[in-house]
């Protein structure tokens, strides 16, 4: 696999999926194969596949995203890691999913971000990272809470769901607030 990296957490592995990654598994791998790797049905299948030939990347975006792995099933369970990724002006938007509930609400994602956080800004030389979450979203808001992101304000109408235009509240977290307190 072109330069992977793993980064093991007491409960789960973070292997990097970056676009190069994604473009070996689609050249070489069966859809059963791909599917299976990344842990997903049929429309996150198509995701990545619409990756691989509509591209996420320009001369300045990218992304680099971390799948989960459960060491104890060593099944993806889900993804966390930065999209829209700017290097040039050292900045990120952090995401993360879980795809199914019985992994939720067992710190696992607290465990994933603190990784991927510490890998944004000591590998990747990011010094803003931002979320944009739902408001309802009190999971997410806890989350972002304990690492120290700040409510920024709301982004009106900012992206649809299931057609209908939504607001985002967007939190950021710069690399001295994060130094300071790690």
């Amino acid at each position: 696999m072109i330069n992977q990296i793993t980064i093991p957490t007491q409960r789960l592995l973070l292997k990097s999926i970056t676009p190069a990654i994604i473009h070996e598994l689609f050249n070489t791998k069966t859809k059963e194969e791909i599917m299976d790797y990344f842990g997903v049905d049929e429309a996150g299948f198509q995701h990545y596949k619409d990756i691989h030939e509509k591209g996420v990347e320009t001369h300045r975006l990218s992304v680099f995203v971390f799948l989960l792995i459960d060491k104890e099933s060593n099944l993806p369970i889900g993804e966390c890691g930065f999209h829209t990724w700017n290097a040039t002006h050292s900045r990120a938007e952090v995401f993360y999913i879980l795809r199914n509930e019985a992994f939720k609400q067992k710190g696992l994602m607290k465990e994933a971000l603190k990784d991927v956080l510490e890998y944004g800004f000591t590998e990747l030389k990011l010094h803003r990272v931002q979320a944009l979450i739902a408001a309802e979203n009190q999971p997410s808001l806890k989350l972002l809470q304990r690492f120290g992101f700040t409510k920024e304000g709301t982004m009106r109408e900012d992206y649809v769901v299931e057609g209908k235009n939504e607001d985002s509240d967007c939190y950021s977290l710069l690399k001295w607030e994060w130094e300071n307190k790690n």
